[in-house]
């Protein structure tokens, strides 16, 4: 039988991690609001789970470089392994953008037919 105690400390660590998850999507959605973001910034801030923002933003990337939709280049410093940066080019689309990309995407699965309704809408 768990304790109040134990109860407590999981129900507290379950709010947090609610809480965190939804300042990520606010956040990504007032970045997507102001400028061009890239593709992944794009698919969080519909809300999006971790394991669906890698398998659209996939898609979605193959989907503008057959529809010829070239973002912003944009040049970011990415670590790896916690050092060494590294000077990595990074594509930024507008929602417009974005929103004729999606179009131009057919997904299968359901949930990322819901992304693509929610960027289309966006």
């Amino acid at each position: 039988m768990a304790s109040a105690r134990t109860v407590l400390r999981d129900r507290v660590r379950a709010n947090r991690a609610a809480s965190a998850a939804r300042r990520e999507v606010a956040r990504a959605a007032r970045r997507v609001r102001t400028t061009a973001r890239s593709l992944a910034t794009h698919v969080i801030a519909t809300g999006a789970d971790r394991e669906t923002v890698k398998g659209v933003v996939k898609a979605l990337r193959t989907a503008a470089k057959n529809a010829g939709i070239k973002g912003r280049r944009a040049r970011i410093r990415r670590t790896a392994q916690g050092f060494k940066k590294h000077a990595v080019t990074a594509y930024r689309y507008t929602r417009a953008q974005v929103a004729h990309i999606a179009a131009a995407y057919k997904p299968r699965k359901a949930e990322y037919k819901v992304v693509r309704a929610a960027l289309i809408a966006a």
